[in-house]
């Protein structure tokens, strides 16, 4: 089943059952009229909603094209955004980079972050910045939505409480991360709205691609049309969902539709940093990776950051070369406030 939001007049937009091919929806109104009102409800609703896709595949349900640039963020806000960061290799890169030794404690307890979840991007919004001096990074992940967790889930609980699963583009502005470590406080102002793909979808759309808790598939990640990465997500990932999950419920309970994100899906070559697509390796999921290698290997960086005019795509695909979840394709744009336009 492969879900989304449509946008309208209201914050939560309209949930709609979108084919499998992505060229059709269906309304889901009848069932829940928000992602969130679903999940809030998942036992009885997931049936309905579930013979809603397949009378949409035997084009017996009534259905609209479906059109990427019409929809939301399949949450366009939810209660709960968590992101970790499972591929310990992004980690180690960064920190070897500025000559900082990893803790052993990172390959064995997850790092993750609580980021802002009350307004996310859409999938064709366009990523706004005041100022592209500040760094402007995509980091490509994948996320899972929950159902309810309990406090102190097993890992296995927590595995079993993921419903859907998308794409996620983390923004993050580089240049003002390290101010903000240095407060010990952690990520604000260096994170701003994520997007995530146009369609969320249930673990089994994912056929055998989807075990252990981990998607065994190449995410593509191109920039201003060339082929920037094509990480495999179940590869080098030291910590699945189920973990993830476990560590996020650890102290507090999960409410049904928090969302948690693997971290920027990264892949080491003959157990080494990896390497350029061009140069035989599977590239990288975010510019901060190749910039990390470049001063290790060069002592400094050469490859710049996003600027204004430059297009991101995220996508994952099948066995068949056919898009899963729809493509994350957004345009770094100047932000100008209202007092000033």
């Amino acid at each position: 089943m492969k879900l989304a939001t449509l946008k309208d007049a209201t914050r939560d937009g309209q949930l709609i059952v979108v084919s499998r091919d992505l060229t059709r929806f269906a309304h889901a109104g009848k069932v829940a009229r928000t992602l969130q009102a679903a999940l809030d409800t998942w036992a009885q609703t997931a049936p309905k909603l579930s013979l809603i896709g397949e009378r949409l595949e035997a084009g017996l349900e009534p259905s609209q094209p479906f059109e990427p640039r019409l929809v939301h963020s399949p949450l366009p806000r939810a209660y709960q955004w968590a992101d970790g960061s499972a591929y310990v290799n992004h980690v180690e890169l960064v920190r070897k980079a500025r000559n900082a030794e990893m803790p052993r404690s990172f390959w064995t307890d997850p790092l993750m972050y609580q980021g802002g979840s009350d307004s996310f991007l859409a999938p064709r919004d366009p990523i706004l910045a005041a100022d592209d001096a500040y760094g402007i990074d995509m980091e490509g992940e994948i996320a899972v939505i929950v159902d309810d967790v309990p406090m102190g889930a097993t890992s296995e609980q927590a595995y079993d409480a993921i419903r859907l699963v998308m794409l996620v583009n983390d923004v993050s502005l580089r240049g003002l991360i390290p101010d903000e470590l240095a407060k010990g406080f952690g990520f604000f102002q260096s994170k701003p709205s994520s997007a995530f793909s146009p369609v969320a979808v249930t673990p089994d759309e994912l056929g055998d691609s989807w075990k252990d808790g981990k998607i065994h598939l190449p995410l593509l990640v191109s920039l201003n049309g060339i082929a920037f990465g094509r990480a495999n997500a179940g590869k080098d990932m030291t910590f699945d969902f189920g973990q993830l999950i476990s560590h996020a419920a650890r102290t507090r309970a999960l409410a049904a539709g928090s969302i948690i994100g693997s971290g920027t899906v990264s892949n080491k070559l003959d157990s080494g940093p990896g390497k350029p697509i061009a140069e035989g390796g599977n590239g990288y999921s975010c510019i901060a990776e190749i910039r990390m290698i470049e001063t290790i290997e060069q002592g400094g960086p050469t490859t710049p950051y996003l600027h204004f005019g430059d297009t991101v795509r995220i996508e994952m695909n099948d066995g068949r070369g056919a898009s899963i979840f729809g493509a994350i394709e957004q345009t770094v744009q100047r932000f100008v406030s209202e007092e000033r336009q």
